[in-house]
């Protein structure tokens, strides 16, 4: 009898276990059920001659991304990213049309529901007419050219009608001319010869730049333009040199900007020299060095928030994560993008909407986000509200390591906006 009970005793209790178990899996099929997820895109140069900025934006995007995914995801979805390589060997950088290639791929994937990218103008114009017709959006944190944007162009860069381009920086409408305003009131420039590298933003900047100078009595002596892909720059840094320009200005980027200021060290080294965020990061001071990139001036177009107190422990946490100190404030407009990114997937599914590009887009547009670079929001172009341009000069600090950017490039404070801007 006892043997029985115990039998029974028994069974039962296994039954109880084997229920448990059962309720345990499904517990983990429902858990694994909730756990939805959506694809966003990162595409970026990470070949060729601004792959190193590159990677810091990248950084700065995913260490956001990471963030939101290691506290559960956001609204109940795993973001996974798909990484596009846009530079390629055969450019040495940005690649237009390896762009616009990767944009196709994004189109393509129906789970992909945004992009942060590029960090090049010359990629964005590739880029937006096929955002456009897909209505994916992207938000940029370094690419500035203005025309991406203008209504103007909206035939070309956005067929459909809706702004699909974002930035978490303003554009060259406002980084040319206010630093042709800081040249003009700070160090008193009266003359200027302007180089580009006669790429999309690089041009775009240069225009900007030497129209504002113009209108405000500063001589344009010379305006030439340099191939990316030549090594020697000589025959046009020496009528550089016969004009005798109180500023050489450079629009342009990392590829014939590092070859520039080596060989204008040479030729021109007592004429100060400047340029805008082409110029502006760790590509152009780790390619250039010392003493050749000692003294050029260069602007990014965003506040200034690397050294800020309120960024200290966004600092720590970038270090410890990348152990590298050769960010710059566009990692930190990258990090903001991707939480623009997190909080319009998070306000879509929160409001009951379905999880798709024309809902996350117009949620991107409605944007207010209290950030470290402060508030960010668009107009109905896309473009940010906050149009600070911040002025740098690279300055050698030997007691600091080559690639600490905040201590090898001075800043200098916010450029002059054009009255009325």
């Amino acid at each position: 009898m006892r043997h029985s009970n115990y039998v029974r005793s028994g069974l039962k209790t296994a039954a109880v276990l084997a229920v448990a178990a059962l309720a345990g899996l499904a517990g983990v099929a429902t858990s694994q059920a909730q756990q939805k997820t959506v694809k966003v895109g990162i595409t970026l140069p990470l070949t060729g001659a601004d792959a190193e900025d590159a990677l810091h934006i990248k950084n700065g995007a995913m260490m956001a991304i990471e963030e939101a995914n290691a506290k559960g995801g956001v609204a109940g979805h795993k973001i996974d990213v798909v990484v596009y390589d846009s530079g390629t060997a055969t450019a040495g950088q940005y690649d237009p049309a390896q762009a616009a290639t990767n944009t196709k791929k994004l189109v393509a994937d129906p789970a992909v529901v945004l992009n942060i990218g590029p960090q090049m103008s010359g990629e964005g114009k590739a880029m937006t007419p096929i955002l456009s017709e897909a209505n994916l959006a992207t938000i940029t944190p370094s690419s500035t050219n203005p025309d991406i944007t203008n209504p103007a162009f909206a035939a070309q860069f956005k067929p459909k009608g809706k702004a699909i381009y974002f930035r978490t920086v303003t554009t060259d409408a406002f980084q040319g001319p206010n630093m042709a305003n800081f040249v003009k009131g700070t160090l008193k420039v009266t003359s200027v010869y302007v180089l580009d590298d006669s790429g999309a933003y690089g041009v775009g900047i240069a225009d900007s730049f030497q129209k504002q100078a113009e209108k405000i009595g500063i001589k344009v002596l010379g305006r030439d333009q340099l191939n990316p892909k030549e090594a020697d720059y000589s025959t046009i840094l020496t009528k550089v040199k016969a004009a005798k320009p109180d500023l050489l200005y450079y629009g342009g980027v990392g590829q014939a900007g590092v070859k520039l200021a080596k060989q204008a060290y040479d030729i021109i080294p007592n004429i100060p020299k400047a340029g805008g965020d082409g110029v502006q990061g760790t590509t152009f001071l780790k390619g250039v060095g010392f003493p050749a990139a000692e003294g050029w001036y260069s602007t990014n177009a965003s506040p200034h928030v690397t050294e800020a107190p309120e960024s200290a422990d966004w600092v720590k946490r970038y270090k410890a994560r990348y152990g590298s100190a050769g960010f710059d404030d566009y990692t930190i407009t990258a990090y903001n993008a991707a939480l623009v990114a997190i909080d319009s997937i998070k306000r879509v599914v929160e409001g009951g909407k379905p999880l798709n590009r024309d809902n996350v887009r117009d949620a991107i547009q409605a944007t207010k986000m209290k950030s470290l670079q402060g508030e960010i929001s668009f107009d109905e172009n896309g473009d940010m509200l906050d149009k600070i341009v911040s002025v740098f000069q690279y300055k050698e600090n030997k007691s600091r390591p080559v690639d600490d950017f905040d201590a090898q490039n001075r800043y200098i404070g916010v450029a002059p906006a054009v009255p009325g801007s």
